[in-house]
């Protein structure tokens, strides 16, 4: 006798009524090993920092309406120091000076790899795609974090790997692909970590997208934002361009709720690395702390041309 183990139509079609993503994907989140979004024991440590924040974000709000032509080169100034920086996070040679050279003037300089530069482009050219993207009011979705990527990736025809043998190597780009092998990291401690296996990437970028879009309108943009910042670079969902991608998605929800960006700079990287490590183990206060850190300090630069401008 043959038995089947599928449902019946009616019982199948009655199964995807009762399915709703919300509470499968809830489900998902109280299952995994540790819950990497919920960090509010950590909210009260930086109580101060969100309200040095908030206050002076006020104080730019009622200076840059007055100051429009003053407000424009700040941006510009921005977008060069985000854009340096974050390259530099990942390794790439380029000074401050020639980024700027680069972008403004369209120029090379000699004696420096050509990616680097390909790299500068690109990540100028997302920051001016988000700004199209609060403007549309787009939501956060896997397919806007994978467009932040191709982005970050054009033109980009290798990325450089490790491979089982711990030999460095190039292996064919997939701009805005999730990756189809795993991808880990040497810590400073002699210790491999391992992000999220390519098996569960998709549905854990729909977490946190999901999560994204139910704490933006409630919770402040700074904790939004760095918990997405942390967890997209816990999941490194692609080949390369993951810490770009999360520092652009993190100035996103920022930029989204009117807040200037937080610009993790270059010379905080052995902290930002570190902070990353401490989240992992389940402290994210120091991450909280370097990235609001960021924020002022950038929030600081803004009223500084502004009164100086002004």
């Amino acid at each position: 006798m043959h038995h089947s183990f599928l449902p019946s139509l009616p019982e199948a079609v009655r199964l995807l009524v009762k399915f709703n993503p919300a509470t499968f994907l809830n489900k998902k989140l109280q299952n995994m090993e540790y819950n990497y979004y919920d960090f509010k024991k950590n909210l009260s440590e930086i109580k101060e920092s969100l309200a040095l924040v908030d206050d002076l974000k006020v104080q730019i709000d009622n200076k840059k309406s007055l100051h429009k032509e003053c407000w424009i080169a700040i941006q510009e100034k921005l977008r060069v120091d985000w854009t340096y920086d974050s390259n530099a996070i990942e390794g790439s040679s380029l000074t401050r000076g020639e980024t700027l050279f680069f972008l403004k003037e369209g120029l090379t300089v000699e004696g420096k790899p050509f990616k680097d530069f390909l790299d500068a482009r690109n990540h100028a050219e997302a920051i001016d795609w988000l700004y199209e993207v609060i403007k549309n009011n787009r939501s956060v979705t896997q397919g806007l974090i994978k467009e932040i990527n191709a982005l970050l990736l054009s033109g980009v025809k290798y990325t450089p790997a490790i491979n089982e043998t711990g030999q460095k190597i190039q292996k064919p780009a997939n701009p805005g692909k999730y990756k189809v092998l795993p991808n880990h990291v040497l810590k400073t401690d002699g210790t491999i970590h391992f992000y999220t296996d390519p098996i569960h990437v998709s549905d854990e970028m729909e977490i946190l997208c999901q999560w994204i879009n139910e704490n933006i309108k409630n919770s402040h943009p700074l904790i939004v934002g760095s918990i997405a910042h942390y967890n997209m670079v816990r999941i490194h969902p692609f080949d390369d361009g993951n810490g770009r991608g999360a520092r652009l998605l993190m100035n996103l929800i920022l930029i989204k709720k009117g807040y200037p960006v937080a610009i993790i700079k270059n010379e905080t990287r052995r902290k930002y690395l570190a902070a990353f490590n401490q989240a992992d183990k389940g402290d994210i206060y120091p991450f909280l702390t370097l990235v609001a850190v960021s924020l002022i300090n950038t929030e600081n630069i803004i009223v500084e041309e502004l009164r100086t401008r002004s």
